[in-house]
C-alpha cells in the first residue's frame, strides 16, 4: 500500500469511487495521545486530495467476539482526537473511512464488502452525517457487484495465482517487500548479535557498534523510530550518542 498507484486503485474499487491523489503523512501512523490510554499503529494513513482520510488494515484472524468492531471504532476516536487540537472546531473533523481487508467472512453472509454508517434507527432514511465509515472487505465473499480485477485481488487474497495485470502487479509488490524485509531480519541480526544496550554506562565498542548499526539501518530505508525500537533505546538515546562521538546519522 505505500505504492501510490496500487494503493488508489483499490480504495477507488472498495469505495465505487475516484481519487485523483493520495499522500501519506506518516508510513505507519502511530497515535499515542495519552499515556495512561491505549496507542496504536494503523498500518495505513493517507489522505486524498479532498483531505479525506482513509485507515486500511489487513486482518488474517477474527479475534474476540466483537473485537474488530470494537477495534474501529477505537480507531476511529484516536483518528479524530488527533485532528483536533485544542480551540479547534468540530467541524473541522474531516470524513475517514476505517477500513479492514480480511481473509475470513466476518458476519457470515457472503458480502464481499460489508458498508456502516451511522442511521437512524427509527427513521433509516436519516442518516447522522458524521462522515465516518467503517468498511469490512471479505476475501471469502461471493454476493455484491465488483470488477473482474477485484475479484481476482479477493482471489489472491485467499491464496490463488493472479491473472489479471493489475492484480499480478500487486502480488510483485508483495514479493518486493518480503525480500525487503527478508533483508531487514538479516541485517537486524548481523547487528544485534549479543548486543546489550544501556542507557547508563555504555561501553566505547559497544556504542560503536549501535552507532554503526542505526548509519546501516537508517541507508537501508529504515526510520530511527524502528532503529531504536530494534536497539531497545529511545530515538533521544541514538541521537544523543551521535552528537556524543561526532557521528552524522543522515536521518
Amino acid at each position: 500500500m505505500q505504492n501510490v498507484k496500487l494503493c488508489i486503485w483499490l480504495l477507488e474499487r472498495i469505495l465505487k469511487i475516484k481519487i485523483r491523489e493520495i499522500r501519506y503523512p506518516e508510513t505507519e501512523k502511530s497515535i499515542d495521545l495519552r499515556q495512561d490510554s491505549k496507542s496504536v499503529r494503523l498500518d495505513v494513513y493517507v489522505e486524498d486530495e479532498a483531505r479525506t482520510v482513509y485507515n486500511i488494515e489487513m486482518q488474517t484472524t477474527k479475534g474476540r467476539q466483537g473485537e474488530l468492531a470494537k477495534r474501529a471504532r477505537y480507531y476511529q476516536g484516536l483518528i479524530d482526537m488527533d485532528q483536533l487540537t485544542p480551540g479547534i472546531h468540530y467541524t473541522a473533523l474531516r470524513p475517514t473511512f476505517i477500513i479492514f481487508i480480511c481473509t475470513f467472512d466476518l458476519f457470515g453472509l457472503g458480502e464481499r464488502i460489508y458498508t456502516f454508517r451511522n442511521h437512524c434507527i427509527e427513521r433509516p432514511e436519516v442518516e447522522l452525517g458524521d462522515e465516518t465509515r467503517k468498511i469490512f472487505v471479505n476475501a471469502k465473499g461471493s454476493k455484491g457487484a465488483v470488477d473482474e480485477d477485484f475479484e481476482d485481488f479477493l482471489n489472491f487474497i485467499e491464496g490463488q495465482e493472479p491473472h489479471r495485470e493489475i492484480v499480478k502487479e500487486i502480488a510483485r509488490e508483495v514479493e518486493n517487500v518480503k525480500n525487503r524485509k527478508e533483508m531487514r531480519r538479516a541485517f537486524v541480526t548481523r547487528y544485534m548479535e549479543n548486543l546489550e544496550y544501556r542507557r547508563e554506562g555504555i561501553e566505547e565498542g559497544r556504542a560503536q557498534t549501535l552507532l554503526t548499526m542505526a548509519k546501516n539501518m537508517l541507508r537501508n530505508g529504515m526510520s530511527l523510530e524502528t532503529v531504536a525500537k530494534v536497539a531497545d533505546v529511545s530515538e533521544k538515546d541514538i541521537l544523543d550518542l551521535a552528537a556524543a562521538h561526532g557521528v552524522q546519522l543522515g536521518c
